[in-house]
């Protein structure tokens, strides 16, 4: 479950692409950071914030970063002015705001790119994906937590995660690849009947064309990815970038710069090829929910 991140705010997929475009131009004007932000009275650090894609770009802003780096061109201007309103509006308007009390910043900003995602790709040691839970799995990993102690918070919680996972469905739905450790099957999360009836419905999503689903079984030893869960976003934006959520021992930290985001992928590549075939991974799932039994 997400916790406090460790690490900034990750930038949306629309800042980055708007704070590199604002970058290319501000390379071609022959402008240096420091030269930016004395056109635009701020710190050099706002200017980074902005190409980096972690703060909204005011319009006002806009067009003077503009009128600084000479474009004249309406086409460019207007097409930007439209990127800086859609991506301030994704910051504001995510139905996951109306949970603020119950959702922890880092949650928050998982959730509004998780919306904006195309493919998620994830290794789980402990825990089943949240977007392949169940009501009754989610509630009495929200109980264990202790993070909420109202009926009403959990209630609210568990709302939350149900409502993320409509994602899975529709016209585009989310594409998702999980590796599981075998420990996943076996941890007696709520008891027995909820552990059989999620891993029953494991195998039900795992017929679905968008999800994959596979098992790291404990005869395959130790593995790179056995240090902590993960999560890999991939978006549908033209060359944007992968953006990971890693689970440590004081939180959770994002990685957005490219070498880091290549290391886990290329974990999750391990994990992948060690586990179980989908079909081998189905089997055994079913063999461990009849093992569950009250």
């Amino acid at each position: 479950m997400p916790a406090k991140s460790t690490s900034p705010t990750p930038s949306t997929v629309l800042g980055r692409q708007l704070g590199d475009e604002l970058k290319r131009l501000r390379d071609a004007s022959g402008l240096t950071t420091a030269q930016a932000a004395e056109a635009l009275d701020c710190t050099k650090g706002k200017i980074s914030r902005i190409e980096n894609g972690r703060v909204a770009v005011r319009l006002p802003d806009l067009t003077a970063m503009l009128q600084a780096y000479g474009v004249t061109d309406a086409g460019v201007r207007g097409r930007l002015a439209a990127l800086a309103r859609k991506a301030n509006r994704r910051r504001r308007q995510g139905w996951w705001n109306q949970y603020g009390s119950v959702l922890a910043d880092t949650y928050r900003d998982y959730i509004a790119l998780e919306a904006m995602a195309s493919s998620i790709r994830t290794f789980q040691a402990q825990l089943v994906p949240g977007l392949l839970q169940t009501p009754e799995y989610i509630r009495a990993v929200t109980v264990a937590s202790q993070q909420w102690q109202t009926a009403d918070e959990i209630e609210a919680f568990v709302q939350v995660r149900l409502a993320r996972q409509e994602r899975l469905t529709g016209d585009t739905p989310l594409q998702v690849w999980a590796v599981l450790s075998e420990a996943v099957l076996l941890q007696q999360v709520g008891g027995a009947e909820v552990m059989k009836a999620q891993l029953q419905h494991l195998l039900d999503l795992s017929e679905n064309s968008n999800v994959t689903i596979q098992v790291l079984p404990f005869a395959r030893g130790a593995h790179a990815s056995m240090f902590g869960p993960y999560v890999v976003l991939g978006f549908p934006e033209e060359g944007a970038l992968d953006v990971v959520l890693a689970d440590n021992p004081t939180g959770s930290t994002w990685f957005e710069q490219e070498a880091e985001v290549a290391r886990y992928q290329d974990l999750f590549g391990a994990a992948r090829t060690s586990a179980l075939s989908p079909m081998e991974s189905r089997a055994i799932i079913r063999r461990r929910a009849k093992e569950h039994r009250a």
